[in-house]
């Protein structure tokens, strides 16, 4: 179960009008740019002006030495290793430092490690392959900021390491001639948020200032940076706005044979091109070439010149990525049978789930789908020949990173950010480091965070109208720290639910003081939606227009649901005493309180379900018919009666089934072991 704190973001009346005034824009926008703080126009011009132009590269740390040592390389035909990695981060930022290296007739190669054989970053084993290449100098482009060992080996062989990174620093900083690295401590960059193609953008920047013309840097690399930089969700502010804002405009005429056979084969060269068209269909496909085998073939797709080798390689990009999706929706499906079956998994703070042979280069995708489904951090090991590789996903406000780092002493390795991270470890340590994260996360936070539905604005349904979107452009690009407005209808009532797509979605047909608003939920079935006629519920939606057949239209795309009249606060607070108590951890007399039933509880609980002949719907509807009652006290008092032979339930989601039992006799419900798990400090 995964309950979501619904906020709708505050706003000054009396600025969103004088925005409007001031620069005669329409209110509603005005309200939303008020809404997101944009209230100056300092902070308008960034978001909506020209674009920004690029800081000086040399303020990174070390770019003098990293650019020093590049331009001698390139004069004196040393041989270059471009060290990549994996992601579409690093596969694209190998594919930028390849290609400008090579259009300055340097002796360039490019290296991406296997993730299943070698994993990320650099390796001992891969240095030594290198060096008997003949490599002179190694640039890493997006990892190598933890690589000491690594570095120090390349010394040993006499081969030079310029290293460029994006990651935290892990203490350490490796003894390469450069490291540049946005993150480390000493270092001078006014802006911080690059992806590891911003670094390397950066990097060919600094050298052409020297060698040529930097400015026209971005509308030659400007394609393959917007690729990487979306890929890696880092926030489109500042230097990545404007570097993605002139990037979307070159994808919708790449001169790039192997992007436009990309887009060809993506099945979206008709469609507008923006940052949620890359986020979702161009760049898991340049992340399941990683994922599924080696990154090569993407990396080679990126480079290629000639347009009928770049269709074939395009071709064997999507057939990684039909392959990717179903091996994920198989480790899925077990990774769900797993914590189903397993209340210490399901109900931690921090649910760890391991398996045998689960293949690593869709862990990661299994970990996020279970993050976003049960609202909370996961990390998926899968095991192989005795040692355990794992990859985690987070909720906002809490950091995944820290917690592993204090759990260094039962890894062998481990990195990432806040929100993501990955571990390696061995197998008999697996319920150890699950135990010790769980408890530190108990250290740092007594209820973890809950994921949270973020809207822009409330509108009244009579609102709606295709202007929306067409006002909403100006604010493009979209993406992290500037995201797709989302718009709350809130008090609507469902008219009509029909199946569409084979059955797969729903059209909602949803009313209010006499307007009616069709709406579309996605990857939603009628038996998996919890809600039915004649319920009222708020949705958290996003607008788009639609021009068809000489007619523009709006669509409304549901992206959150509930039941109207929630109390966000009361239901999560009390679904958190609820874990606690699957998993039996202490708790204060006053949250036991909240928790606890009494056989007054009990039976007005068993009373309705008797009136109702049973029960199937959403858990806050139930709740919600039930006023002196709280999620958790009703979860608590149904596994009770479950466990009594009184009910039998099925519990999906926020959907719930009750069905009666027959009973012989009377059952003391208040004599159950349940109960016991209600321990207090």
């Amino acid at each position: 179960m995964n309950i979501k704190r619904w906020k709708v973001a505050p706003f000054n009346k009396s600025v969103a009008q004088g925005l409007a005034e001031e620069y005669s824009m329409p209110a509603l926008l005005a309200a939303l740019l008020a809404a997101r703080g944009i209230d100056s126009e300092e902070k308008i011009e960034e978001l909506v002006g020209e674009p920004k132009e690029f800081d000086d590269p040399f303020m990174l740390m070390d770019m003098d030495k990293a650019v020093d040592r590049i331009i001698t390389a390139i004069e004196n035909f040393e041989r270059i290793a471009v060290y990549g990695d994996y992601d579409a981060d690093g596969i694209t930022s190998t594919a930028l430092l390849y290609t400008y290296l090579r259009s300055k007739e340097a002796d360039v190669m490019y290296y991406i490690p296997s993730r299943e054989g070698e994993g990320y970053g650099m390796n001992v084993n891969a240095v030594e392959h290198l060096s008997s290449l003949g490599v002179d100098l190694i640039i890493t482009v997006d990892n190598g900021i933890a690589s000491v060992n690594e570095v120090e080996k390349a010394k040993e062989l006499g081969v030079d390491v310029v290293i460029t990174d994006h990651h935290r620093p892990q203490g350490t900083i490796p003894d390469a001639v450069a490291v540049i690295d946005p993150y480390r401590e000493d270092c001078q960059s006014e802006f911080k948020d690059f992806a590891g193609v911003g670094v390397a953008f950066k990097l060919i920047y600094a050298i052409e200032t020297d060698l040529g013309d930097p400015e026209e840097l971005i509308y030659e690399y400007g394609d393959l940076v917007t690729l990487g930089t979306i890929g890696d969700i880092v926030p489109l502010e500042s230097e990545n706005r404007t570097l993605v804002r002139i990037g979307l405009e070159l994808l919708k005429n790449t001169k790039r044979p192997g992007i436009k056979a990309l887009i060809e084969k993506s099945g979206v060269s008709d469609r507008e091109m923006n940052a949620s068209l890359v986020a979702f269909s161009l760049v898991p496909r340049l992340n399941a070439t990683g994922r599924m085998e080696n990154a090569d073939t993407a990396v080679k797709l990126l480079i290629c010149e000639d347009e009928d080798e770049a269709y074939c390689f395009a071709d064997t990009v999507c057939d990684f990525n039909n392959m990717r999706r179903t091996v994920e929706a198989e480790i899925c499906e077990k990774v769900m049978s797993i914590i189903e079956n397993d209340d210490s998994i399901k109900y931690s703070r921090v649910m760890v789930i391991s398996g045998e042979n689960w293949h690593h280069g869709v862990v990661g995708i299994v970990a996020a789908r279970i993050t976003e489904k049960y609202g909370k951090p996961c990390i998926i090991i899968s095991v192989s020949d005795g040692e355990a590789k794992g990859s985690g996903r987070s909720v906002e406000g809490f950091n995944l990173f820290e917690a592993i780092s204090a759990c260094s002493d039962t890894l062998i390795r481990f990195g990432g950010h806040p929100m993501a991270a990955g571990v390696t470890l061995k197998k008999c340590d697996i319920e150890l480091f699950r135990e010790k994260i769980n408890k530190v996360a108990a250290e740092k936070t007594a209820y973890m965070p809950s994921a949270e539905v973020n809207i822009d604005l409330k509108l009244q349904p009579k609102a709606l109208s295709t202007s929306i979107p067409d006002m909403l452009k100006v604010l493009e690009p979209f993406g992290a720290g500037n995201n797709v407005p989302v718009f709350g209808l809130f008090c609507m009532k469902i008219q009509a639910i029909t199946p569409v797509g084979g059955g797969n979605h729903l059209r909602l047909t949803l009313t209010r003081d006499g307007c009616t608003v069709n709406c579309m939920k996605f990857s939603t079935t009628e038996t998996q939606f919890p809600y039915k006629v004649g319920d009222t519920v708020d949705i958290a939606c996003v607008l788009e227009s639609k021009f068809y057949r000489g007619t523009t239209s709006l669509s409304v795309f549901i992206k959150e649901i509930r039941e109207s009249g929630v109390d966000d606060d009361v239901y999560i607070n009390s679904y958190r005493l609820y874990e606690r108590t699957k998993i039996k951890e202490p708790m204060d007399e006053s949250e036991a309180l909240i928790i606890r039933p009494t056989r007054d509880d009990m039976a007005e609980i068993y009373r309705f379900i008797r009136a109702m002949a049973g029960f199937g719907g959403s858990i806050y509807k139930l709740t919600n018919q039930l006023p002196n009652q709280t999620v958790g006290k009703v979860l608590f008092s149904l596994d009770i009666m479950q466990r009594n032979g009184l009910i039998a339930m099925k519990y999906d989601g926020d959907l719930l089934e009750i069905t009666l039992l027959p009973v012989k006799g009377k059952v003391d419900i208040m004599a159950s072991s349940l109960f016991d798990n209600i321990i207090i400090k």
